[in-house]
């Protein structure tokens, strides 16, 4: 059975103190009114690992996700986190080719691939994402992008370590707009992604997997989307800051 996930990422917000104090609301708030069939992820700066960690404590349905990795295990990467470093810390779960890495960064494929193995490696998850740009969409190349990045970064794993990867689609126009896809577009694109996975590996492999969905999710559109067949949950970006609303995110399954 497929595993129903709230995963909030915080990006590049909070200090010290305001990090501290969102998590530990929604820690209480979780443990307190959230189904413990539904997998809650923190994402935080790496700054905040290690005291999310703490406050997290013993909690079996939240758990500590990291924004990025480096794709090797040490050397003279200034200002890098390895693999090996998030998974001493407790992270459990990495995301990985947010759209963000992609347009700012220049991760392409190739080095997403790399980045992937070096998080199962290390016994972590990966949360790979995957989406377009709006004039892809317009040009009706939406398909043809997301089968590329998923292809690309995905397919040289074998069925065993497929499984344990989670999957995001985050189309880029919806990201931080309050654009958010209808139900319909997130449903149609989640089951071509399973469809991918299916036709690849099979459909036992594809069912099983994870397909999140990442796009200006709040609180009143989120059980909506989340009842579609093949939307497993949300990669949430903003809505994460506020406690109250990500937590009513993760109760809308």
């Amino acid at each position: 059975m497929r595993k129903k996930i709230a995963a909030g990422n915080w990006k590049m917000n909070t200090n010290l103190t305001t990090g501290q104090q969102l998590a530990s609301e929604v820690i209480n708030m979780v443990n307190s009114e959230v189904n413990s069939d539904v997998q809650v992820i923190l994402i935080p700066p790496y700054f905040h690992i290690t005291g999310v960690k703490k406050l997290i404590g013993p909690a079996k349905n939240i758990f500590l996700g990291a924004q990025n990795v480096h794709h090797e295990d040490s050397g003279a990467y200034t200002g890098e986190i390895s693999a090996e470093m998030l998974q001493s810390c407790g992270v459990t779960h990495v995301v990985v080719g947010h759209s963000e890495r992609r347009e700012y960064f220049g991760e392409d494929e190739a080095l997403l691939a790399k980045k992937v193995r070096k998080v199962l490696d290390f016994g972590m998850t990966p949360i790979f994402c995957c989406g377009e740009k709006l004039e892809v969409r317009e040009a009706d190349k939406h398909f043809d992008l997301n089968k590329k990045q998923v292809e690309g970064a995905l397919f040289g794993l074998s069925e065993e370590d497929i499984k344990k990867v989670v999957i995001a689609y985050e189309p880029v126009w919806a990201i931080g707009t309050g654009v958010t896809a209808s139900d319909d577009q997130a449903q149609e694109m989640h089951a071509f992604i399973r469809k991918l996975i299916a036709d690849k590996y099979n459909q036992a492999t594809a069912d099983s997997i994870s397909i999140l969905y990442g796009g200006s999710v709040k609180p009143g559109n989120a059980k909506a989307l989340f009842s579609c067949p093949d939307v497993d949950g949300g990669l949430v970006g903003g809505a994460s800051l506020k406690s109250r609303d990500f937590t009513d995110i993760a109760k809308s399954f």
